[in-house]
């Protein structure tokens, strides 16, 4: 039975132990290699901090010296906690507040932002700790000792309150997600994964595991190749990649530069999304420059491990119409709930709330956010059962599958009306000129604020042509053009920002 991650990586250097795993633009590594090395920084964790099951934080970028440190801090036996360095220093010192982590592998640079949050625990560069001389006998222990429930990693997320919460996920949730993407997704061996998402952002988690726990190889595309789409296409097609899992935004840039008119990514199998909404008219273009890449639409918060809800896109959509977020993924069950009443009935909102392995341990060092979203199932009376309230809505459509509807928060009502914001969105999405648009009510003024990115401002046609797909009553107010819309860095559009610096809603 599978009670640690790095099980994977023991077979796949057993079957697989010359082949490359990992590639960036300067250095790749062999699972032998990798493994190697991970083996000399939890050596080198085990010598210097004596720790279990703590908070490791590695200061990362984009490249496969990272993810050789999550091994190792995994090889050591505790959790892996993946901080970007270029993250304000306020933040950052807000993150090492909540962990007081007694360990973090860094680079030489690192140590300025370390001195200046006043940072006393250990600090092994990575480069020595490559080298530091392998305790096989220590590591033995740690394994020996080892249970499935253990902490693998924790991501930091946005807190309401300004103070960042840390998603704490254990072994046994990624094996449960990452053995449903192999079954589910029939990978293998052959897969090379083209990583797009940062490291401390939990789609990063599909890529590396997936590609360990298969034998396959994982290429970490340069940031920069996001901004030059052509650059990006000639990556995908001379590393060979032909499995992306990617944020939806990832996609729409290709899409709104038209990127795949002049070069088409030629090996390319299968293209897997999530984090925002995916607008039909992107898919729609991918589908018809691609036909036959199978397509996938992913859903899920980082607090249920990546991923709840599936669907394999297998029918023509019309660009004004919602994709589904589909079915659940095995050894998962999802509640609709209006409160604590379940929903059964088609086309009635609920509250997406998720049960099973798949949920994290709650945030690290935080009782009161953890109790208010990791809460008992209000439909068991009987026994002990968390379930984790997503604060998302959607509802059944009739042909059986998941629909997301909207955040909690984006509802609104207006002008007496009850109005989804995400609905507004879809529409306006689906207008041939608009790149990208979001919706933030403005309690103040009550109105509807649309930030819209395009080419040119083009307020008139979205009021002409929008009127044929939404009610007046739900046709914004007040407009707002940009040629760039602010992205957070996990590549969503920064609502935060938006309200901010254009809405008064104290």
């Amino acid at each position: 039975m599978l009670t640690n991650v790095l099980d994977y990586l023991d077979n796949s250097v057993r079957l697989y132990g010359d082949k490359v795993v990992l590639s960036d633009s300067k250095h790749e590594v062999t699972y032998n290699e990798l493994n190697a090395q991970a083996k000399a920084i939890g050596s080198a964790i085990i010598g210097k901090s004596g720790t279990k099951n703590s908070p490791v934080v590695v200061f990362i970028d984009r490249n496969i010296e990272s993810v050789i440190s999550f091994m190792g801090i995994a090889m050591s036996g505790n959790f892996y906690v993946p901080v970007d360095r270029q993250l304000p220093v306020k933040r950052v010192e807000l993150i090492v507040k909540t962990l007081e982590p007694k360990a973090a592998v860094i680079w030489e640079k690192d140590n300025r932002i370390l001195d200046e949050i006043g940072f006393e625990g250990e600090r092994l560069l990575f480069d020595e700790a490559i080298a530091h001389p392998v305790d096989e006998e220590a590591l033995s222990v740690v394994r020996k000792n080892a249970i499935d429930t253990d902490p693998l990693y924790a991501i930091f997320t946005s807190g309401s309150t300004g103070v960042p919460k840390g998603v704490l996920v254990c072994h046994r949730s990624v094996i449960d997600l990452i053995e449903n993407f192999a079954e589910t997704f029939d990978f293998d061996d052959t897969r090379v994964f083209g990583n797009q998402a940062p490291f401390d952002f939990d789609v990063s988690v599909k890529d590396i595991y997936s590609c360990i726990r298969n034998g396959a190889s994982m290429h970490v595309i340069p940031k920069l190749f996001f901004s030059f789409p052509a650059k990006l296409i000639a990556c995908i097609n001379e590393r060979k990649i032909n499995t992306i899992i990617w944020a939806t935004s990832a996609l729409r840039i290709i899409e709104n530069l038209n990127a795949l008119e002049k070069t088409l990514p030629e090996t390319l199998k299968t293209i897997m999304f999530s984090g925002e909404v995916m607008p039909n008219k992107v898919l729609n273009y991918w589908r018809e420059k691609l036909p036959e890449v199978n397509y996938v639409n992913l859903y899920g918060p980082t607090e249920i491990t990546c991923n709840c809800l599936y669907y394999k896109v297998d029918r023509p959509f019309r660009d004004e119409e919602a994709l589904p977020i589909g079915v659940p993924f095995k050894n998962t069950d999802i509640l609709l709930l209006d409160g604590d009443e379940l929903v059964t009935q088609p086309d009635v909102k609920g509250e997406i709330c998720v049960r099973g392995t798949s949920l994290a341990h709650g945030y690290y060092n935080n009782p009161e956010k953890t109790a208010e979203a990791f809460c008992q199932n209000p439909l068991n009376k009987v026994y002990p059962e968390l379930i984790y309230r997503t604060g998302d809505l959607a509802k059944y459509g009739d042909d059986g599958l998941f629909y997301f509807v909207s955040r909690k928060d984006y509802q609104i009502k207006h002008m007496g009306h009850r109005i989804e914001l995400s609905e507004v969105e879809i529409a306006i999405n689906s207008l041939p000129y608009i790149d990208a648009g979001c919706c933030i009510y403005d309690k103040a003024n009550e109105q509807i604020v649309l930030f819209y990115q395009s080419e040119n401002e083009c307020e008139r046609d979205i009021m002409k042509d929008g009127t044929k797909l939404l009610p007046k009553y739900m046709m914004p107010n007040r407009f707002i053009h940009f040629t760039s819309l602010p992205m957070t860095k996990n590549a969503k559009i920064d609502r935060v920002k938006l309200k901010g610096d254009y809405l008064d809603n104290d």
